[in-house]
């Protein structure tokens, strides 16, 4: 007698994933500039500016993750970012073959077919065997370094925080001579989550490094929300992990918060022109969550 409710419910779920996965095709067929823009997003301000999509907890392949990921793809006949970059969770739970294209390679395949580059960073519910996956840009490296235009960008695996990373970040930031240094990994340093807050071991290790090296930007996930921080101690702090999973009502009152959001997914996009650095923040509906301007100043921090 209990049999026929599971079954349905079992054909009600086969049911939901293929209307998931219709949707998702039926956008893929088209390109960017056929798609309904978001709403609200902002157009870049240059031409020839470095325009970047931040991504983080995305690898979940459930409907949140590719209605998020839809928008991304609206957003960019607005704002056509070049390359994207992943802050870590990026494939949840099993990590085979048919759930590489599950939880990415088909949410994510208009950007793909657009060449838009992906360049990730490891988090805690990763194999590290991830950075030897190619479209992830990793180059099979834990930990790496690139360079666009004026901006110097490092990928750090905050799980594994160990000496030989340490000495390579500091190598790499005294090196650096580019305008702008951004750093991006997945345990924030600064956060205001209830759930999981400040990784202060992690912060007295980077933060000095940080600082000696005029860091201007360091960006993360872990918190299932979107936090951009008041800058501490000179350096500008957000924290982007809300792209599939969500933690609703998570942040918390700490006086860190400049600007917080909690109640839907979201992801940012980012361009840097000359001395200055445009950010917004749109939601999984295309909502305009968050905007504004970082200025650099000749000194190298940041205003």
């Amino acid at each position: 007698m209990t049999k026929a409710p599971v079954r349905s419910f079992s054909i009600l779920l086969v049911l939901l994933a293929m209307v998931v996965a219709v949707d998702a095709l039926d956008l893929q067929r088209q390109p960017a500039a056929q798609v309904a823009a978001a709403p609200g997003v902002l157009p870049p301000v240059a031409k020839d500016s470095v325009k970047f999509l931040v991504i983080g907890d995305s690898g979940t392949g459930d409907r949140a993750q590719i209605e998020t990921a839809q928008q991304m793809w609206r957003a960019h006949s607005v704002f056509p970012y070049e390359f994207a970059i992943m802050l870590g969770d990026n494939m949840y739970g099993s990590e085979r073959p048919q759930d590489y294209a599950r939880k990415f390679e088909v949410p994510f395949k208009p950007l793909l077919d657009a060449k838009i580059e992906f360049y990730a960073s490891l988090g805690n519910h990763d194999d590290p065997n991830q950075m030897y996956y190619k479209p992830f840009g990793m180059g099979g490296k834990r930990f790496y370094t690139y360079q666009k235009n004026d901006v110097r960008f490092f990928a750090l695996d905050s799980n594994y925080m160990d000496k030989d990373q340490q000495r390579w970040l500091e190598q790499e930031l005294s090196q650096s001579k580019s305008k702008w240094k951004i750093a991006y990994f997945h345990h924030p340093i600064y956060s205001s989550g209830g759930r999981h807050g400040s990784e202060l071991d992690l912060r007295s290790i980077v933060e000095p490094l940080f600082i000696k090296y005029a860091l201007n930007v360091a960006i993360a996930g872990h918190e299932h929300f979107y936090e951009r921080l008041k800058p501490q101690k000179g350096i500008h702090y957000f924290t982007a992990g809300g792209s599939a999973k969500l933690r609703s009502g998570d942040i918390i009152a700490t006086g860190m918060t400049a600007k917080g959001f909690d109640t839907d997914q979201s992801f940012m996009m980012i361009e840097i022109d000359g001395d200055a650095l445009h950010f917004q923040t749109i939601s999984r509906r295309g909502r305009l969550i968050d905007s504004g301007t970082i200025t650099r100043q000749a000194s190298g921090g940041t205003s």
